[in-house]
């Protein structure tokens, strides 16, 4: 350790002093130097570049339990302890989920976006084009006017979709979407300046990220389209 010590602060003060305050030799700090690389060594520079790439692809969300899923995942033999280790060696901190602001106000004299229940056809027909499920499918949602206009009951009704609904001012009984709300708000909150860019950033967030990579440790720590995948497998 007194060597280490040495090898990092001889960029300030000389060797000669650093080894006088640590009582240790000159020589014996160059034969340490000298050293061939030990295997320790050369596998924590290793992995210091795959916890790197990790943490990166992640957008600086993951901390040591995901990206040591991802290791695992990779066939790499390491122990969370060494992820924690190495990600504080490099100085790897994710990003902090920031305190989401209330966005639910009436209280306030600014404009209110419209409830417009064709958007909300228009996402669930999307929806139905992209997934095509069977009949039976349970639909779950806030009592939204939106979601409870006649239109959009018609085509639930239409597509064999049964409905369900939360209990009023209960947001506990959608617990799963408010939690992702929460997370969307957190996490692109400055990002969107126009219209067009809550488009691109939002589609990158779900399609590219959120639903095909960010691991999840309600779902053991794999990404939801992984999820959906093992599921579809194991009921084949």
């Amino acid at each position: 350790m007194r060597f280490r010590f040495i090898a990092v602060e001889r960029a300030y003060h000389t060797v000669t002093i650093l080894c006088r305050c640590l009582r240790v030799t000159r020589t014996g700090f160059y034969a340490w130097q000298a050293r061939p690389e030990s295997r320790h060594a050369r596998d924590d520079r290793r992995l210091k570049v795959l916890v790197r790439a990790s943490f990166d692809e992640s957008r600086q969300r993951y901390g040591s339990p995901r990206i040591h899923a991802d290791l695992l995942e990779q066939q790499e033999q390491v122990s969370r302890k060494r992820i924690v280790r190495l990600m504080q060696e490099e100085g790897l901190v994710a990003r902090q989920r920031k305190r989401s602001k209330q966005t639910t106000m009436s209280d306030h004299d600014q404009p209110v976006a419209v409830n417009d229940r064709h958007l909300t056809i228009k996402a669930l027909e999307m929806a139905l084009k992209r997934r095509g499920p069977g009949a039976g499918l349970l639909h779950h949602s806030d009592q939204g006017c939106t979601y409870a206009s006649q239109d959009y009951q018609a085509r639930l009704r239409a597509a064999g979709i049964v409905c369900s609904m939360s209990r009023r001012g209960n947001c506990w009984d959608n617990a799963v979407m408010e939690s992702f709300f929460s997370t969307v708000k957190s996490e692109l909150a400055g990002q969107l300046a126009s219209y067009g860019d809550a488009k691109m950033e939002l589609f990158d967030f779900i399609e590219v990220f959120y639903n095909q990579r960010r691991r999840h440790s309600t779902l053991g720590q794999i990404s939801p389209a992984a999820f959906e995948r093992r599921a579809m497998t194991q009921a084949a």
